[in-house]
């Protein structure tokens, strides 16, 4: 398959979801060596999970498939630019491309605008829109301590 037909399949995923009625319009496919190792479509609103975005379930799928937690060799095809969750998730999965149609700009056209969410993010803790505060780092960092020199991490 092409690059244009990995895309119309996340396009065509984002379409039959919407006509389903089962989430949002956001389809997303991964490959790797040519062909689809998984499929996502939104799915926030049918499992009650506000991190069932396309990407997110379709790298849920796609690391079963493959038995890893990396998506090396990967390329990630969506039918919308990822949202700032989607984009980090994929740069943990670590796919060698990211393909994308729909822009986040078309996305904030219909209202789902994630703007606010890379301002926030620029902003110090304490401008934040939500409530962030810190508790019990030296309490919290008994973990931290324990990983650097556990002998049974697996590193990523």
């Amino acid at each position: 398959m092409t690059e244009e037909e990995h895309m119309r399949e996340a396009i065509r995923l984002s379409v039959e979801n919407v006509e389903s009625g089962k989430g949002g319009p956001f389809g997303c496919v991964i490959v790797k060596d040519g062909r689809i190792i998984a499929r996502g479509a939104n799915e926030v609103t049918t499992t009650n999970d506000p991190t069932a975005h396309a990407e997110v379930v379709a790298i849920r799928g796609a690391c079963k498939a493959l038995g890893t937690f990396q998506l090396d060799g990967c390329e990630i095809y969506c039918s919308c630019e990822p949202c700032p969750m989607c984009l980090g998730a994929i740069y943990w999965a670590r796919p060698k491309a990211i393909y994308f149609a729909n822009t986040k700009s078309d996305a904030a056209a219909i209202d789902f605008d994630d703007q606010f969410i890379y301002e926030e993010i620029e902003r110090p803790i304490a401008q934040r829109r939500l409530f962030t505060r810190q508790l019990l780092r030296d309490e919290a960092l008994v973990a931290f301590e324990k990983w650097k020199t556990s002998p049974l991490k697996i590193a990523y």
